[in-house]
């Protein structure tokens, strides 16, 4: 049984009845535009009106765009800093009219004006974004409310403030005390989530640079000397009777520890990833790309050789690696003193 619309939906769908069919097609001509308009428009990749970022009692929704813009919403800057947000379309610039106002009261003091003045340019022209669904939103560069607050404290120092605004500059001085200008990209980061991601694009970047997407020829890259040095610190005969191409098995694992695992973060396992896919058997450094990756192992070797010739014995070859070329991610220092343990390793 159908059912007769009520309340809101009464009216709407009275309303709908008594358009003209050029009305109608005004109205979603109207609607097919802001579609269009917001598909355009910078996107959110992280963040959400319900995870705002907290400061005192002050919450204020935040986003990082898909641009890498940090963004505090319009609507949260005005309420985190004490002011109202009613009005319609004024209440949305109460704050470019407030600036506007201090910078005009502030004119006596030049540096003080010119800086007001430039957050209320600013402040004049809000970031439209879409928040992924819905309609689009309004907001600021997230620096900009530092700037703001800086500008408020300095117009309460200049006395130019009215009584009825000491609450925005007490409100300004908490949040202040909450972040520096640095300090709140991080704070934010944190908030949305974006942190991580920041963190596994950068990682992406640095082993998209060193490992090469297909194997590389046979270029001999580790010099005699380096395998020298190993055979002494272990005290082996070198060259090695028989087969001078022979090397003990665990020198392998060795190398993973202070070349591999040296050049770059999670390195090592990207190298032996690309490996296991190979058809054929190859070197690891046959991995590593012309442009970034063997110039970093060449340049590594010839500092490692220096390091290894200061030392005497594995134990001090790590320890002094460690402190010239430290392990990334290390949370132990391996013991290679022990040939059975740098195999097990």
């Amino acid at each position: 049984m159908d059912h007769e619309p009520m309340g809101k939906a009464k009216g709407a769908a009275a309303r709908a009845l008594s358009l003209t069919p050029e009305q109608r097609k005004a109205i979603a001509d109207k609607a097919n535009a802001a579609k269009r308009e917001l598909a355009t428009l910078p996107k959110v990749t992280h963040g959400a009106a319900d995870h705002p970022l907290k400061i005192g009692d002050a919450e204020i929704p935040c986003y990082v765009l898909d641009n890498g813009m940090r963004v505090l919403s319009q609507r949260g800057m005005q309420t985190g800093i004490g002011m109202s947000t009613s009005g319609g379309a004024l209440g949305e610039q109460r704050l470019a009219v407030f600036a506007s106002g201090l910078a005009e009261k502030a004119k006596d003091f030049n540096e003080l004006a010119v800086r007001i003045a430039a957050v209320a340019e600013r402040l004049k022209n809000p970031i439209k974004f879409s928040p992924g669904s819905g309609k689009a939103v309004y907001g600021y560069e997230a620096t900009l409310l530092a700037d703001l607050c800086d500008v408020i404290l300095g117009a309460r120092a200049a006395g130019v403030l009215l009584k009825q605004q000491e609450h925005i500059a007490a409100q300004a001085e908490v949040l202040v005390r909450g972040f520096a200008r640095v300090g709140i990209i991080a704070l934010i980061d944190e908030a949305t989530g974006y942190q991580k991601d920041r963190e596994r694009d950068a990682l992406a970047k640095i082993l998209e640079a060193f490992v090469a997407k297909e194997l590389q020829p046979y270029v001999r890259t580790f010099p005699p000397e380096y395998y020298e040095q190993l055979f002494r610190l272990y005290n082996l005969p070198y060259p090695p009777a028989g087969n001078k191409s022979w090397r003990p098995s665990f020198f392998g694992h060795v190398t993973n520890e202070i070349v591999y695992n040296r050049l770059a973060p999670e390195l090592l396992p990207e190298l032996k990833k690309a490996a296991s896919r190979a058809e054929r058997r190859s070197k690891l450094h046959q991995w590593l790309t012309n442009e970034i990756g063997h110039p970093k192992l060449k340049e590594h070797l010839a500092s490692l050789i220096s390091v290894m010739k200061l030392s005497k014995t594995p134990k001090e070859l790590i320890s002094n690696v460690d402190i010239t070329h430290p392990r990334y991610g290390a949370t132990r220092q391996l013991d290679l003193d022990d040939p059975n343990q740098a195999k097990a390793s």
